[in-house]
């Protein structure tokens, strides 16, 4: 491993999401044998990259098989790709440098991303624009989570909710990711907030299971909360909050 052993614990992430190569995780493994603070943190990095990815998840647009069917015919295989040994140093040290990016960035794109390469190439405009839209929120999430002082924290909601921040003081930014979050009700949104002392202030919305980076200033916060106000959100809650976690540190 090309680290120095205190450097060992800002692995985990890059360890729960494979980045690591063979040395550097058979290195690492030995480490969790003794830091059960690192145990946790890998789990705890697996599990949120996983409701992340759940999370970001979309289906592909209807029209898209009846039109991947219909081009099938036409489209030439391509050929056995073979290795070039002369050109692996080079690759796998680039690849190394950008593994962890790389790696969250797939952990929650693929499923976002896996069935609109085709349809944005065919359509106008628009999916390009959504497209576009999806890959700057994928890119600052994956911006949080490849911090090396990322935390991570897991919650419920009073609603049955279940919840994730994960934050970074380097970034001064926090993730927030919801799972079996109910349906908000006609003329109704979920609301999030920074708690700074006895003073919210608010922090974004998230109306339905998703993935949302936190607007404000997380450094001075210290819990995140979590309301159901009416749609347009509120200056100040105006009910009791569904959540009020500790941010992690």
């Amino acid at each position: 491993m090309n680290h120095h052993t205190s450097d060992a614990h800002t692995l985990a992430a890059a360890y729960a999401l494979g980045a690591l190569d063979t040395g550097e995780r058979a290195d690492f493994e030995s480490h969790l044998e003794a830091c059960e603070a690192c145990r946790q943190e890998a789990a705890e990095f697996g599990a949120t990259a996983a409701r992340l990815a759940a999370a970001a998840s979309q289906p592909p647009p209807a029209a898209i098989k009846p039109q991947v069917m219909a081009a099938i015919d036409g489209v030439r295989q391509l050929s056995p790709r073979v290795p070039s040994t002369a050109s692996a140093p080079a690759v796998g040290g680039m690849l190394r440098s950008r593994a962890l990016p790389l790696a969250l960035a797939a952990s929650v794109a693929a499923a976002a991303l896996g069935g609109v390469a085709l349809w944005q190439a065919q359509n106008g405009e628009d999916v390009r624009q959504q497209a576009r839209q999806a890959q700057q929120r994928l890119d600052e999430v994956s911006s949080v989570l490849a911090a090396p002082d990322a935390r991570t924290v897991h919650g419920r909601a009073a609603n049955g909710a279940l919840t994730t921040v994960v934050a970074s003081d380097r970034q001064n930014k926090a993730v927030f990711t919801a799972g079996n979050l109910p349906a908000p009700g006609a003329g109704k949104t979920y609301q999030l907030w920074l708690a700074h002392g006895d003073t919210m202030r608010p922090a974004g919305f998230i109306d339905h299971d998703g993935t949302v980076v936190l607007s404000g200033n997380p450094a001075d916060a210290g819990a995140v909360g979590l309301t159901l106000e009416p749609a347009g959100g509120s200056p100040q809650p105006t009910t009791a909050p569904l959540l009020l976690m500790t941010l992690p540190t």
